[in-house]
């Protein structure tokens, strides 16, 4: 996996934030240990709208395509039509940041160190 440490991963999230993407929900790079004990970084998201818990992270070692995992629930959600589409946006922004993190990942020159 590129090595992206997680002080770079949260000055990604932070410009993210910046370009003024609305974030309902809570976003946070978390400790994810790689090769060598490498901290490797990965994107938590915790819905406002669904109990869902969802993490982005890249595709495979050395990818730059960055995928979205979404835990199994334990228990069905019911949403009324305001709640599907406020569930709806925040998916949007989760896609978003996806999208946010491959561009920066495919034009990332520098050399991250443990």
């Amino acid at each position: 996996m590129p090595f992206r440490s997680q002080l770079t991963l949260e000055s990604w999230l932070t410009e993210f934030q910046e370009q003024g993407h609305r974030i309902d929900g809570t976003f946070k790079v978390m400790h994810q240990d790689g090769e060598d004990g490498a901290n490797t970084g990965l994107v938590g998201v915790q819905l406002a709208n669904a109990s869902t818990v969802m993490y982005i992270q890249p595709e495979a070692a050395f990818a730059t395509r960055w995928v979205v995992t979404m835990e199994a629930r334990d228990e069905a959600i019911t949403l009324d039509s305001d709640g599907v589409r406020a569930l709806s946006d925040e998916l949007a922004t989760v896609s978003a940041l996806c999208e946010f993190l491959e561009t920066k990942s495919a034009g990332y020159s520098g050399l991250d160190t443990p």
